[in-house]
């Protein structure tokens, strides 16, 4: 049986319909590097803001969880950060359950800051009365433990999908927004951004739906 697939609209919509019940509702939204995650879910923020009232949804990303630059160096791992092996998984995972058991006043959440390129703890709070809490990453749907746990944590889970040509641009704009040249930029998106690309993929089919992003 195949999954439902939405246009971003469509998925706009149904998270406010998510979010209008009294219970605390998890969105995971998994997807190639590139693939429009980020973007989707700030906008499903915004729109079940307006709908309902600023603080009823937060958008908490897996970035928060990449090991710090220092740990990388350490582990020999800088030149593939984002393979799924640089990544916390396991405190991502831990912070993901507390959240959709949601029986503490606040959960504070780490963030990404791509200006340093480092995560920061505690930068996203995410209150008891927050309704629906939107995350995000690459390897929300990966069969390996423990990041196997997160579907069955999630009320649904969503994979973005896109044309490779369209995403591998997308990257390497981002690449070279961040300081990296032309080349530099296309290298990073094809050789490390393509194999996490590729482990991603072939998981989309454990979504509950897809979105054309």
């Amino acid at each position: 049986m195949s999954q439902p697939r939405m246009n971003v609209d469509e998925a706009v919509a149904r998270a406010v319909d998510l979010a209008s019940g009294p219970d605390r509702v998890v969105l995971g939204i998994a997807g190639a590097p590139g693939a429009g995650k980020s973007t989707l879910a700030r906008r499903i923020v915004t729109a079940v803001d307006d709908h309902a009232g600023r603080g009823t949804a937060v958008q908490v990303p897996m970035d928060g969880f990449r090991l710090a630059n220092a740990a990388l160096d350490a582990l020999g791992r800088r030149d593939r950060k984002g393979a799924i092996d640089t990544f916390d998984a396991g405190g991502y995972v831990a912070l993901v359950r507390r959240l959709a058991v949601a029986d503490e006043p606040v959960v504070w959440a780490p963030d990404f800051d791509r200006r340093v390129d480092e995560p920061v703890a505690g930068s996203i709070p995410v209150p008891r009365r927050t309704r629906l809490v939107v995350t995000e990453g690459n390897y929300l749907l990966d069969e390996d433990a423990p990041w196997a746990d997160l579907p069955s944590l999630c009320t649904e889970t969503w994979a973005c999908v896109v044309d490779d040509a369209v995403r591998v641009d997308r990257l390497v704009g981002r690449h070279m927004r961040h300081g990296r040249d032309h080349d530099a930029a296309r290298a990073w998106a094809l050789d490390v951004d393509g194999v996490n690309a590729a482990r991603v993929a072939a998981t989309v089919i454990r979504a509950s739906r897809t979105v054309a992003t």
